[in-house]
């Protein structure tokens, strides 16, 4: 390798928080023409070192040395890094709806003419030069954002970032929220911008895409850099996540005792009106019962109704919902979240920070919220805080949440550790039946061992539990049945034993069902 291979160098990187060193001297370069896979657990610093290169965290609010092309720079905001050729790509996509695609693409920085004012007409020109270098050729530049796919829109944030130039290209997890064509169509352009010479740092926790897709990939462990980058070649996946963890996991998915007791839930053919088609049904007719200590997979493509189940079983679409819940074999009415809490049902929603999290509140509240019964005075309904607190202790130790206080705001957390206070909530409101829709989404491997274990256990001594997950090897280690959904109906059951990737994959994309 040339030194002049090295278009990205940080060096003994320090970024510090009221107490707390988020970045410890982190060392790593980057080169042209390669993906560069950043991993790391949540909290391991990967978003905090990608804020000090984006800019975000400005210079002198960290230590260290920033070196484009061997040029050392000190970037007092994001403009000053977008000047030097640095896009980064977030989780949460960036873009403005209600605009077209490419006023999206060249906001704050479209194409003039003499007088000053927008060059609508070469604006829309160059919208559609960067889409057809992409590959773009069902979406055009007059498009609303709004109306196209969360795949494309990826897409047009990366034209976005082209669109002015830039050769380091960042992406933190860029398929949280894709289809697996999706995926295909982006892993499709990165190699391309790989082709034409731009760096890529790409942060993923599925082990699976930094296989496919990576060349060399760098660990970050509690703010600093572990061991040498490896080429993707040298180094197998478990001594990635040996270096993620600090430590040797040897069951992914445990090997568990436990045993199917009573029959807890059934549900009876449960539908749900489409909110804007008159007549069409979301979900329909669908019927299936849960046991005590009993993991129950539900897989389904996305669209297949399987956020849809799990909320009408919550109570969350009154009166759309009909159908039948029983619960230890006695009907009951769920018209709301509240009703089917009181019924022992809790949800762990998709969507954490939408639906499941206040954000701007403190772990504590966000612990004991929907069981405040469980931290006040029956006689008088006043919370006692030290309760309060002391139980929400007992959940970090346990859950192993990374934080300095339980007072620390929700918000403020990573990834993996939002969800665990979650899972605290719920653990906290003692369910019989607990659903959890897509539990492992965006979290690092250790965190997703953890929960692993963690239902597991709670399966053992005899709640019902129900997984959701759009990831199929989750499903096949941890249920002892998966229910397959497809257009908004279960159209198959595997047990443990007679499930395959193959065989489950067939129902959920309809192959199964054309052949009959």
């Amino acid at each position: 390798m040339r030194m002049s291979d090295v278009v990205l160098k940080m060096e003994h990187i320090v970024k510090e928080f009221p107490g707390v060193r988020a970045l410890d001297d982190v060392n790593f370069e980057a080169r042209a023409g390669e993906v560069l896979a950043l991993m790391g657990e949540n909290g391991a610093g990967k978003s905090t070192l990608m804020k000090v290169l984006g800019g975000v965290w400005p210079y002198p609010t960290y230590q260290g040395d920033i070196f484009i092309q061997g040029e050392r720079r000190q970037f007092r905001g994001p403009r000053d890094a977008m000047d030097a050729g640095i896009a980064v790509i977030h989780q949460e996509l960036n873009l403005l709806p209600e605009l077209s695609i490419a006023e999206n693409i060249f906001l704050d920085n479209q194409p003039v003419n003499r007088f000053g004012a927008i060059d609508w007409a070469k604006l829309n020109r160059d919208a559609e030069v960067l889409l057809a270098e992409l590959g773009l050729t069902d979406i055009g530049p007059a498009d609303r954002v709004k109306h196209i796919a969360v795949g494309k829109q990826q897409m047009v944030e990366i034209a976005k970032a082209l669109s002015r130039r830039a050769r380091i290209l960042i992406l933190d997890e860029p398929t949280s929220a894709l289809s697996d064509k999706e995926v295909t169509e982006l892993f499709r352009v990165i190699r391309g911008l790989r082709q034409s010479g731009v760096c890529l740092c790409y942060i993923s926790h599925k082990m699976e895409e930094i296989a496919q897709i990576a060349d060399r990939v760098v660990v970050l462990r509690d703010g600093r850099t572990i061991g040498e980058p490896a080429a993707i070649s040298d180094i197998t996946l478990d001594q990635i996540i040996a270096r993620m963890v600090g430590r040797e996991l040897k069951e992914m998915y445990p090997a568990s005792s436990r045993q199917r007791g009573e029959k807890i839930l059934e549900v009876r053919h449960l539908a749900v009106d489409h909110p804007s088609l008159p007549g069409m049904r979301k979900i329909e007719d669908i019927s299936f019962s849960a046991y005590r200590g009993e993991i129950l997979g539900l897989c389904g493509l996305m669209g297949s109704g399987r956020t849809t189940l799990a909320s009408a079983i919550f109570g969350a679409f009154p009166p759309a919902t009909h159908g039948e819940v029983l619960i230890e074999g006695t009907q009951v009415e769920i018209n709301s979240p509240a009703d089917a809490i009181a019924c022992g049902i809790a949800l762990l929603t998709e969507d954490r920070k939408a639906l499941g999290l206040f954000l701007k509140q403190p772990i504590t509240f966000n612990t004991t919220i929907s069981s405040l019964q469980t931290v006040s005075s029956p006689q008088i309904g006043v919370i006692d805080a030290d309760k309060e607190r002391a139980l929400t202790e007992k959940y970090v130790a346990q859950l192993n949440v990374k934080t300095s206080s339980v007072d620390a705001i929700v918000g403020t957390l990573s990834g993996g550790n939002q969800q665990k206070v979650l899972l605290a909530r719920w653990l906290n409101a003692a369910p019989k039946i607990f659903i959890l829709d897509e539990p492992t989404r965006g979290i690092d491997i250790g965190a997703k061992i953890e929960i692993h274990r963690l239902l597991d256990r709670l399966a053992c001594q005899g709640v019902a539990i129900i997984i959701i997950s759009s990831e199929l090897d989750e499903l096949l280690g941890m249920s002892d049945r998966i229910l397959v959904m497809n257009e908004g109906r279960i159209v198959s059951e595997f047990t443990k034993a007679n499930a395959s990737r193959e065989a489950v994959m067939q129902w959920a994309t309809g192959a199964r069902r054309a052949e009959q």
